[in-house]
């Protein structure tokens, strides 16, 4: 993805698998929604699957909505996991939570990798043309 607002990367030694999960956010009436949402997963099949359900899961939700994913509602939309493969939904939980709090952590600061546009930034840009 270019210019992500938010990057999440996770990594569990033990088993070697490695998690990036990349969002967009976008203000809509006041709200910020994740717009647009991939991952990259270097794992076995589980990884990959939990990676593809949470952000089938989170796309199109207010970050905090999206924030409250647990391990538990990735299984689930799954239809379970082997109790071997349980440690692959706490990736994709938590590379989501950090893609987060990425985001939220350059909004406080303003600073980002690129300024959140508004309809209004657009509407005045056009003007100035």
């Amino acid at each position: 993805m270019k210019n992500p607002d938010g990057v999440g990367t996770v990594g569990n030694p033990k088993c070697g698998d490695i998690m990036t999960i990349y969002i967009k956010v976008k203000k809509t009436d006041g709200k910020e929604i994740i717009s647009d949402i991939k991952f990259e997963t270097l794992g076995c099949a589980a990884a990959i699957a939990t990676s593809s359900m949470v952000t089938e899961i989170a796309k199109g939700k207010h970050l905090d909505a999206a924030f409250k994913i647990t391990r538990s509602d990735v299984a689930d939309k799954l239809e379970g996991l082997p109790p071997l493969k349980m440690h692959c939904s706490n990736l994709a939980e938590e590379a989501l939570k950090r893609a987060i709090g990425d985001y939220r952590s350059k909004a406080e600061k303003g600073s980002g990798d690129r300024p959140m546009k508004t309809k209004k930034d657009s509407a005045d840009k056009k003007q100035r043309k």
